[in-house]
């Protein structure tokens, strides 16, 4: 058997077989039947041509090129039917629109087949110096295969409108489909073409047609694994589709036709031409594969914008700019506003937003916007629900993303925490700052001078430099965290200072009840040494009662307690300063698990700082309500308030005060006892109108 006859029969058994398939399926439709009916013709037409192969009687041969000419009179009709209906949501209307080429392409191969039958094949002769058959085409069998060439380049121009307008899932469902219809008709195309040219039909090229259905067999196999891809809805447009590649490939076509041949030729002849087409077939369909594959087309993109094309910055003198701007800044802040500035600069964006995660990994803040206020951000600031939504994507997705589409809650909260200030802008990209799959902060861009879209290369741009910030974070959180290593080191080497002067002031002490009794009967001196003892005293208690309590653990022993009753005692114990209000609303709490002397330590520094804060006169309001799984301690006082950056930087920490006598540990003090009790102080604070202390402790587990 020869190649020629095994390439016929093997294509039209699985023509066959996925005629068969096709027709098996639950649903039907027009275009599912189409396809049927035509597999079936393909089926038909490669049996007669591979019984052709095999033929050596010169009748014979002639009957059976009639026979497959008769059978692929059928091809162009139901084709152009499937091409025009596969895959269409409009398909109606196409069918009506293209209503009179169907008739023609149905009705003119029929009649021509039917009434000029004996025209087909005028006669048959031998190629010289070669095995392959040259049939002689009649007036009739010139007239169908010009039929079959138009009739290809219209299915291949429908077949091309159909996939460009299908995108994503659609198109990733069809693709196999057409490209596999596509390879037939284009070898179709070029065998008519050869046809017309050479005023007869070549038997070699019956083995080209042969491969070529057979590959294509095996890619619409792959589709028909695809679920629902007769059912889609593509809506391409109804006009002229402009720019189209088969009429570019079909125009330039006239100029390069007969080349695979003369090729063919050249290394080997006619004899085997058939094995070295389906091997090129085989090339050019992988090739087209590759090509078509939305993974390696944007893998290709970004070899050639980041290796061909021209770069869009200057990215030394980049480079040096982020470095000169961000290198001084040693606080978080700081160096999150100077980011901010240079990446408006570098990439014209009138909107940066960038948002800092706590080192819990649980809360968000914003730290620096050129768009946003601090008010703002506190309105439209995402809640825990939405942060930790945001914080767990951000952190499994570091690459940069837009925002726009998503319609995810974390996506919601990013929109809302950097509103679109022009419309007309581009879409808003958020950058995520992550190192060793812990998030550290996210940056939003948005509003791009003139709506520019970010390209890939400003993409790629823009994730480097994202590495670039994070080491700037860690560097500056581990300062941060080094420097109170040693503002606990310094603290307790004062510590150790405090008590030796201590000791010195009991040695005092010690001295002056020896000589007590030698100038007991002296009344000056029995004054002088009351006034100094009790001085000494007091200071010697403030002192151990203020520097006692700071440690690097703070160790308590907790008891069920009723913390109204606690704010309750601390109120009564404290003499209400004339000048000042005090407003409590206590609402009933279940009982919290709290060391009461450390608590009632806390409620003092609270009530007092707030009284320092509002002078001579203001108003004192204490809250407590049930919030979650614990209770909220609110205190708030309408003094003088704190500027951010005393908040930030100084208000929690040891040896930090803005008090004429204090030692800058009370607040520090209070910190770590809530902490040591498993909650969480938080303080909201305004210039010159007050501020709010918030504690959260946790409840009671319930009893089982």
């Amino acid at each position: 058997m020869s190649t020629d006859t095994l390439l016929a029969f093997s294509s039209a058994a699985l023509s066959a077989a996925l005629a068969a398939g096709a027709a098996l399926r639950a649903r039907r439709s027009p275009s599912r039947w189409a396809f049927v009916a035509g597999m079936i013709i393909f089926a038909s037409e490669r049996f007669v041509s591979g019984l052709q192969s095999e033929s050596i009687n010169a009748a014979e041969l002639q009957n059976h090129q009639t026979r497959r000419l008769t059978v692929a009179a059928l091809l162009p009709s139901i084709w152009l039917f499937f091409s025009l209906t596969y895959a269409r949501g409009n398909a109606a209307l196409f069918l009506k629109k293209w209503r009179w080429p169907l008739v023609g392409t149905l009705l003119l191969p029929l009649f021509i087949v039917i009434y000029f039958h004996g025209d087909l094949i005028l006669s048959i002769s031998q190629i010289a110096d070669s095995t392959s058959l040259f049939f002689n085409l009649g007036g009739s069998g010139l007239a169908l295969y010009f039929i079959f060439l138009l009739s290809s380049m219209l299915v291949l121009l429908n077949i091309e409108r159909t996939y460009r307008a299908a995108v994503g899932t659609v198109r990733w469902r069809i693709k196999y489909m057409l490209m596999g219809i596509g390879l037939i008709f284009a070898v179709r195309l070029f065998t008519a073409s050869q046809a017309l040219l050479f005023r007869g039909v070549l038997s070699y090229l019956d083995g080209l047609s042969s491969a070529a259905l057979l590959l294509a067999g095996f890619l619409i196999l792959r589709t028909l694994f695809r679920a629902g891809h007769f059912e889609l809805d593509v809506y391409p447009s109804p006009t002229v589709l402009r720019n189209s590649a088969t009429i570019f490939v079909a125009g330039i076509y006239l100029v390069v036709v007969g080349v695979f041949a003369k090729v063919a030729a050249y290394f080997g002849g006619d004899s085997t031409f058939s094995l070295k087409a389906l091997l090129v077939l085989i090339a050019i369909v992988g090739l087209t594969i590759l090509l078509q594959s939305d993974r390696i087309k944007l893998f290709l993109q970004r070899f050639i914008s980041r290796h061909f094309q021209r770069p869009l910055y200057d990215y030394q003198n980049v480079w040096r700019q982020f470095t000169e701007g961000t290198s001084t800044q040693v606080g978080s802040t700081e160096y999150c506003r100077a980011v901010a500035k240079l990446l408006a600069e570098i990439f014209q964006s009138l909107s940066i937003t960038i948002w800092l995660v706590d080192e819990r990994g649980e809360d968000l803040s914003l730290v620096a916007s050129t768009s946003v206020t601090d008010n703002q951000a506190n309105q439209a600031g995402p809640d825990a629900a939405e942060a930790s939504a945001i914080i767990r994507h951000l952190r499994d997705h570091p690459n940069p993303i837009e925002i726009e589409l998503p319609s995810d809650d974390w996506a919601a909260a990013l929109r809302r925490c950097h509103p679109d200030e022009f419309h007309q802008g581009s879409r808003r990209i958020c950058l995520p700052i992550v190192s060793s799959g812990e998030l550290y902060a996210f940056i939003i861009l948005g509003d791009r001078v003139g709506g520019e879209k970010f390209g890939i290369q400003e993409l790629d741009l823009l994730k480097s430099i994202g590495s670039h910030i994070v080491s700037g974070l860690i560097n500056i959180r581990l300062a941060q965290r080094l420097l109170q290593a040693r503002e606990h080191e310094a603290f307790q080497t004062m510590a150790t200072f405090f008590v030796h002067d201590l000791k010195n002031a009991a040695t005092t002490l010690n001295l002056l009840l020896r000589n007590l009794p030698d100038h007991f009967d002296d009344p000056a001196f029995r004054e002088d040494a009351l006034r100094g003892v009790a001085k000494s005293v007091t200071h010697i208690n403030h002192l151990i009662s203020r520097l006692s309590q700071l440690r690097h653990e703070q160790k308590i022993s907790p008891i069920p307690s009723d913390l109204n009753a606690l704010i309750t005692d601390v109120l009564t114990d404290l003499e209400n300063q004339k000048g000042i209000q005090i407003e409590q609303q206590l609402a009933s709490l279940p009982p919290v698990s709290l060391d009461k002397a450390q608590i009632i330590t806390v409620l003092t520094n609270l009530i007092l700082n707030a009284r320092e804060a509002m002078g001579g006169s203001g108003h004192l309001r204490i809250v407590t309500h049930i919030a979650g799984a614990g209770v909220i301690l609110a205190v708030s006082d309408t003094g003088c308030g704190m500027t951010p950056a005393f908040i930030a930087h100084s208000l929690f920490r040891p040896f930090q005060t803005t008090k004429k006598n204090g030692l800058g540990i009370g607040m520090f003090q209070s910190k770590i006892i809530i902490e040591a009790h498993g909650g969480k102080f938080s303080v909201e604070s305004t210039l010159s109108q007050g501020t709010t202390f918030r504690i959260f402790l946790p409840l009671l587990p319930p009893t089982p």
